[in-house]
């Protein structure tokens, strides 16, 4: 099967790419941000059945898979591979969306929960981060061998859109036999991300993020089961996310602090290394971000299509539907992509 490229109209004189404009338009009453961001949360796509597979990783720890079902009776079917964001999993709307958007183009899909995501703790005495690409490339590997004539296109929305072009970008990646990816909504810049998400209406996305990751660490923290010198007390005081990086993150996996750890896992300096067809949908008015976002890494492969549009919010893409009732782009926007890949 022919690798496919990036496509030729996206690329710039030098070589490199250029930004394209997304065809994603809101009403309306849905152009605020925070309406974009909200809605899908109220609003919930299509339900996916799925079956789980508890997925053991070399260092004797685990991840939950969730796999479509019905599955292809073909073992030749494309696999479609999705990350999630911090704190995300099947409980996203964007995940059943995008995994049925898949199923009904022919693939295979499974979601990969990252450690302490899924139904149970993980084993060992850490979590999961931005920048954390070894779990992914091990369940990619994985998939190589249990599926040797299956096409895998990937796809990282959020946290997992930045770990997704981390690993991209490693030259290992070449074993892995990717054939395309997506990226939605990817905090190319953590130290930037965190520093936008403490202003203005976007601390509620924040004390919602940090609540969820409190209630993980804490019981964690009392039992004695992390190796940090943190106390419980000190995580319940926690009021930003940066912090929370300082002080559990971080020295959880091996950064010295939350800088070094944004500085080092963030995937917008790396964009230029990317030798897998990648289309990268960002939203300009994305309220976990900075406005100038984009514009930060103007150094990118020309395998990497940048699909900006002017609208849509935090991973919300909703567009007018029929009545009242909004509908959901970015399953449309996947469809589209797996039908230009042509791989089923």
């Amino acid at each position: 099967m022919p690798q496919p490229t990036a496509n030729p109209a996206s690329i710039n004189a030098d070589g490199s790419a250029s930004l394209v404009p997304s065809r994603f338009r809101a009403a309306r009453w849905l152009s605020n941000p925070h309406v974009q961001t909200l809605l899908p949360r109220l609003l919930r796509p299509q339900r996916v059945e799925w079956r789980q597979e508890f997925f053991t990783l070399p260092d004797g720890d685990e991840v939950e898979l969730a796999w479509v079902t019905p599955e292809p009776a073909d073992v030749q079917a494309p696999l479609f591979v999705l990350f999630h964001g911090l704190e995300g999993g099947m409980g996203s709307p964007y995940a059943h969306d995008l995994l049925a958007a898949a199923r009904d183009q022919g693939y295979r899909p499974l979601l990969m929960h990252f450690r302490g995501c899924g139904s149970r703790p993980n084993r060992l005495p850490r979590a999961y981060h931005s920048g954390d690409t070894g779990d992914a490339r091990v369940l990619l590997d994985s998939l190589s061998r249990r599926f040797p004539r299956a096409p895998k296109v990937v796809a990282g929305v959020s946290l997992g859109g930045n770990m997704l072009l981390r690993l991209l970008a490693e030259p290992e990646c070449d074993a892995l036999g990717l054939h395309a990816a997506l990226v939605i909504s990817a905090p190319l810049d953590l130290a930037a991300c965190a520093q936008r998400l403490g202003e203005g209406f976007s601390r509620v996305y924040e004390r919602h993020l940090l609540g969820s990751l409190k209630r993980k660490v804490l019981p964690r923290l009392e039992r004695g089961e992390l190796p940090l010198v943190a106390t419980a007390e000190q995580v319940r005081k926690l009021k930003r996310l940066r912090d929370y990086d300082d002080l559990i993150t971080a020295p959880l996996h091996g950064f010295r602090d939350a800088e070094d750890y944004y500085t080092r896992a963030s995937s917008g300096p790396v964009l230029d290394r990317i030798q897998v067809p990648t289309l990268l949908l960002h939203a300009k008015d994305d309220p976990f971000m900075p406005a100038d976002l984009i514009d930060r890494f103007p150094q990118r492969s020309p395998m990497v299509t940048m699909e900006l549009a002017e609208q849509g919010g935090h991973v919300g893409f909703m567009a007018p539907g029929d009545g009242y009732r909004p509908d959901y782009w970015l399953g449309k926007r996947l469809e589209r992509y797996l039908q230009e890949l042509s791989l089923t």
